[in-house]
């Protein structure tokens, strides 16, 4: 692997840390017209390095429907202000003083935070100021007669927070008042005065445009032949959204850029490359357009730029869920774990790693979840925590180029020692890497049902690589998943607002939507008892009770149906 990594050096930081600052000028909402305008750079300058792509017209309208989600409103942002006291912030300042797909309105009035859920009894003719849950707040403040709507997120300190309330149009008969967010250190000093009695008021306008429809941008390039490793990316977000992700959609562009001179035909993989908004895309991509049955594996770039030292952050791995197991993860994992290691030595001469990096468990949270749900084995590297995710103040400047690097290097290593090397050193790899994986899980807890998910994942390894490990096991699904995608309760809403609720109830904690997810995917291939076995020798501890809940849920709701 040593080998491929040194042929990752062709690789420009300076190129993805120049492209980074472009993609940051514009306003990606999602629904926004700078939105289309960042895809179009992209697309420019993919073509200016001969790499032909093809851009995908999906639509924002509010109203369709791309597999589980609904579009949101086409949405542009005029002008935001907002006065509180001493403290003044507009949009020319950031954008983000405007919760994405917020109404037009102006107005004032004594701002009321919201503390207690007795609060919303006195929210008519008030501003609101809401620190959780704002889209559930968000139509709780309009149904109370609120004249205003603030938002704020906790260990923001002095930034401005990133809030969307994706309104469909069907929410635009109910949402009327202006939404906007404020730093953190203006919340405590609101929430301060209103304790002692001494509410302060807030002045606001917000101008916005909101359209019949604006384009939902697919960019989607191909090199080389089938089958392909997938690099995805995703390109929304709000200006200036460096790491956030800025970061992984041009380090998608310089991985197009030097694989389009490196192929060669004697390469066992082409490779495609993908920029979609986050979650939509992705999923109006499956839905009509992607070659399912071509892709060996998914690496999505997602935060690629943060640091231990700028920004809090791990250089982590996000692994494939046992159901979808592949070596694919491993590879990844032992690319980029060479690529992380610097010129600082142990006391006994060995190098050093530069960052820390952790490989962990599945777990959702962006565009590699999608593929995974449809059976394409998908990984995600990751710089997580970000003190500055979501917010006004992930900027260019505190992108490290260091980092950059690290997991630019990692990932083409990957790919080249996927497609380039020989089938017995890729044999030994996989075998290994098996054993690694079985091994961490066994010094915890049992690993029955993963070793026969493993062979199986093995034996998919191996139709894509020429090798011959794994096998295939008898199937015994107890449920079939028929509307596929990330669950959300939009989709849940529109069979039974009950079960809505109910669902977002049971999966506030993240952690329990990542297992039940995976369980419909174990479920797939395992009988109940099993399926939950090998979820349980996967995390350890599992709700299981709470996971029967959200199943019988999907059941009711015709999410999933048993076999």
């Amino acid at each position: 692997m040593q080998l491929f990594l040194r042929e990752s050096e062709v690789l420009s930081s300076e190129r993805i840390l120049q492209d980074i600052v472009a993609i940051s000028q514009f306003h990606r909402i999602q629904g926004s017209k700078e939105l289309v305008e960042a895809v179009n750079y992209i697309e420019e300058e993919l073509s200016a390095w001969g790499v032909s792509s093809r851009l995908i017209r999906k639509k924002y309208d509010g109203r369709s429907w791309y597999l589980t989600l609904k579009s949101p409103i086409a949405w542009d942002l005029v002008r935001a202000e907002i006065e509180i006291g001493e403290h003044r912030l507009d949009s020319s300042r950031t954008p983000l003083v405007a919760m994405a797909h917020s109404p037009s309105g102006e107005g004032e009035g004594e701002i009321l935070p919201i503390l207690r859920e007795e609060d919303w009894e006195k929210a008519e003719g008030k501003v609101v100021l809401v620190g959780e849950k704002w889209r559930k707040a968000y139509k709780k403040a309009n149904e109370s007669g609120a004249v205003g709507f603030i938002a704020y997120r906790k260990g923001t300190g002095n930034a401005v927070p990133y809030i969307g309330l994706f309104l469909s149009k069907d929410d635009l008969r109910w949402a009327k008042i202006p939404a906007l967010a404020v730093p953190e250190t203006w919340a405590n000093e609101i929430i301060r005065k209103h304790l002692s009695r001494k509410s302060p008021r807030a002045k606001f306008a917000v101008e916005v445009e909101i359209k019949d429809r604006e384009t939902l941008p697919i960019l989607y390039a191909k090199i080389g032949e089938p089958p392909y490793i997938l690099f995805t990316a995703h390109i929304c977000h709000p200006k200036p959204g460096a790491n956030d992700n800025a970061s992984g959609s041009a380090m998608l562009m310089e991985l197009a850029r030097v694989l389009n001179r490196l192929w060669e035909s004697s390469f066992r993989f082409g490779f495609a490359f993908l920029w979609v908004p986050e979650y939509y895309g992705t999923q109006a991509f499956i839905e009509k357009h992607a070659e399912i049955e071509q892709y060996y594996g998914v690496i999505n770039l997602d935060m690629v730029g943060g640091s231990a030292d700028r920004s809090g952050s791990t250089l982590m791995l996000v692994r494939t869920p046992l159901s979808n197991f592949s070596m694919l993860s491993g590879v990844l994992e032992a690319s980029l774990s060479l690529a992380n290691m610097g010129a600082r030595k142990s006391f006994s001469g060995s190098p050093l790693p530069v960052l820390p990096l952790k490989a962990s468990s599945y777990e959702m949270g962006s565009d590699h979840d999608v593929f995974n749900f449809f059976g394409v084995p998908a990984v995600m590297p990751i710089t997580w925590p970000d003190r500055f995710y979501h917010s006004s103040e992930d900027s260019p400047e505190k992108i490290s180029r260091e980092t950059l690097e690290i997991v630019e290097r990692g990932v083409l290593s990957a790919a080249l020692f996927l497609a380039k090397a020989k089938g017995k050193e890729l044999q030994r790899f996989a075998r290994g890497y098996a054993m690694k994986y079985l091994g961490e899980l066994a010094m915890e807890r049992t690993t029955e049902e993963a070793e026969k998910l493993v062979m199986g994942g093995l034996a998919r390894d191996s139709e894509f690589l020429g090798i011959e490990l794994g096998h295939r096991f008898e199937k015994e699904p107890w449920l079939e998943w028929k509307v596929r995608g990330g669950i959300s309760s939009e989709i849940l809403r529109e069979k039974d607002p009950a079960l809505a609720e109910k669902f977002e109830e049971l999966t506030a904690d993240r952690m329990t939507a990542t297992h039940l997810h995976e369980l419909l995917m174990l479920g797939e291939k395992l009988s109940q008892e099993r399926a939950y076995g090998a979820l349980r020798e996967e995390f350890g501890s599992v709700d299981e009770e709470k996971l029967k809940e959200l199943v019988d849920i999907l059941l009711k709701a015709e999410v999933i149906e048993g076999v």
